[in-house]
């Protein structure tokens, strides 16, 4: 008897854990670099990672009963990491280039951006990429504005790994100048009153990064951006991270 109950007992938590396997979702390991907010950061106080992608992300995820995994990696480091398998796929406001398109694949356009300067309030004398000739300009390095100022001849650069101590060589005096994308630069100068930015300069879009050949991850990608667009979320989403 007590043979019968115990084999009866281990039918059942064999047809338990088989359900619960069955029930679990496929993990989506997502690299990001978390230091470029609105789209991506880390809370000081919770460690918990915020912003516009990273909500954008979990919608999608669950869009196509996918579990986000997100991992923090050095904005130089994402597509590499990519490559070697450290995560299925990067959404980091990367915009789409030729050059990257060389490296890996990328989904649909989910966001269009633009470069600003950046320069401190009282300084009027900087309007143009040509105005920055001759003077040093901080960028975050291997960005959409690392590449747009070093093809200015005559622009000194100065590059950071992070976007904000690109932006705070500005306050420090130490360039003239930082080229960034637009919706940074809008979060930054709400917190600091001592500088402004411009006029767009480029117009470009985010996409996220996959691996070349993962067609089935991208397929999915796309249709989870799709339904969150179609379901309203997007614009909730945007109204949350980017409008005052």
């Amino acid at each position: 008897m007590k043979k019968t109950w115990f084999g009866l007992l281990c039918m059942a938590l064999i047809l338990v854990l088989g359900a619960t396997a069955a029930m679990a979702k496929p993990v989506l390991k997502v690299g990001t670099s978390a230091d470029f907010p609105p789209f991506e950061f880390q809370d000081e106080k919770t460690g918990e990672y915020l912003g516009f992608d990273i909500d954008l992300i979990n919608a999608i995820g669950e869009a196509v009963a996918m579990d986000v995994e997100i991992v923090n990696t050095a904005w130089d480091g994402l597509i590499p990491g990519l490559l070697t398998g450290n995560f299925d796929c990067i959404i980091s406001a990367m915009t789409i280039t030729e050059d990257r398109l060389k490296a890996v694949d990328f989904s649909d356009p989910y966001f269009s951006a633009s470069q600003v300067i950046v320069t401190k309030l009282e300084d009027t004398s900087i309007k143009t990429l040509e105005d920055l000739v001759g003077k040093q300009v901080s960028v975050q390095i291997g960005t959409t504005g690392d590449l747009e100022v070093s093809e200015v001849d005559g622009i000194i650069v100065k590059r950071f790994n992070l976007a904000p101590d690109a932006i705070q060589e500005v306050r420090n005096g130490g360039v003239a100048a930082c080229v960034i994308d637009l919706a940074v630069a809008e979060e930054i100068s709400q917190q600091y009153k001592d500088i402004k930015y411009g006029e767009p300069i480029t117009t470009e879009e985010y996409g996220i990064a996959i691996r070349k050949g993962n067609s089935q991850l991208l397929e999915k990608i796309n249709k989870g951006i799709a339904e969150v667009k179609a379901s309203g979320q997007y614009d909730e989403i945007y109204a949350k991270w980017l409008k005052d």
